[in-house]
């Protein structure tokens, strides 16, 4: 298939086709008349690439991913491991970022938040160095 088809068929504009190729991430296509001509095989990796960039893979490490997955299967499973504390820190933050807001409208001292001495904790707690998740459980 064309990489007009190739676009068409996933939904990832050609340019980035061309990108994804110049980092290694899908095959050099055989061409035919100047034209890239994809193998069927081609969907199944966009396919691999969208998934895991959605998961929160950085191209960078797609690279990684798509070359060890049969060379350097502990490359590739460090790589998920990393990858999950990532999430698991971001899962804390945006949980904590959460409690932060519920606390601020449901909070009830008369002046508002900024005078709120929970506030005042988490504002110290931070200019201390703790993160937010951190901050707010004190």
């Amino acid at each position: 298939m064309t990489i007009g088809e190739l676009a068409r068929t996933t939904g990832v504009a050609a340019s980035a086709l061309r990108y994804w190729e110049e980092l290694g991430l899908l095959p050099a296509p055989t061409r035919v008349a100047g034209q890239r001509r994809y193998p069927a095989s081609a969907m199944a990796i966009v396919g691999l690439i969208l998934s895991l960039r959605d998961i929160g893979f950085s191209l960078r490490e797609l690279k990684v991913l798509i070359t060890s997955r049969y060379e350097d299967v502990d490359a590739w499973r460090e790589l998920h491991e990393r990858k999950l504390a990532e999430l698991d820190e971001r899962i804390a933050q945006a949980q904590a970022a959460r409690t932060a807001i519920a606390h601020g409208l449901a909070c009830g001292h008369p002046e508002g938040i900024f005078h709120c001495p929970t506030f005042a904790r988490v504002i110290a707690a931070r200019l201390a160095g703790s993160p937010l998740h951190e901050a707010h459980s004190h």
